[in-house]
């Protein structure tokens, strides 16, 4: 369709499409941003996870507990399998956390405090420079 403004004809199913790519590069864009501070913060809780293993005061539970969390991401054999459709995946979104968190609530407060902010606080000290 073709209107006609101030003496210009502007086809406005082209401007539609334009105006839509615009929208859909934004949305792009951040998706991209947050698929990236996901994979940060991956990263930063891995590290985390490393630290608290090696820290001497962490209790054995806990430690078998980050153990049991490590193997079970990295095993092949799951609860459910992953080919069936989103609840393949879903028991995998549910006992991950579930073992971490149980894992960081059995071992002392200050040792976990520690030991984040040493990670959190190395990071932000680099994005600094």
């Amino acid at each position: 369709m073709f209107i006609e403004d101030k003496g210009i004809i502007i086809n406005t199913e082209y401007t539609y499409r334009v105006t839509d790519m615009i929208k859909l590069k934004e949305t792009l864009d951040n998706a991209k941003k947050y698929i990236k501070e996901i994979m940060d913060n991956a990263k930063k809780y891995t590290q985390l996870c490393k630290l608290l293993y090696a820290d001497t005061r962490t209790p054995k539970i806990a430690k078998i507990l980050l153990w049991i969390a490590i193997i079970y991401a990295l095993s092949p054999i799951d609860l459910i399998p992953d080919f069936i459709p989103v609840i393949g995946y879903l028991d995998d979104i549910i006992i991950l956390p579930a073992l971490l968190y149980l894992a960081i609530k059995s071992m002392p407060k200050e040792v976990y405090t520690e030991n984040y902010n040493q990670i959190f606080k190395k990071n932000e000290a680099n994005l600094l420079l």
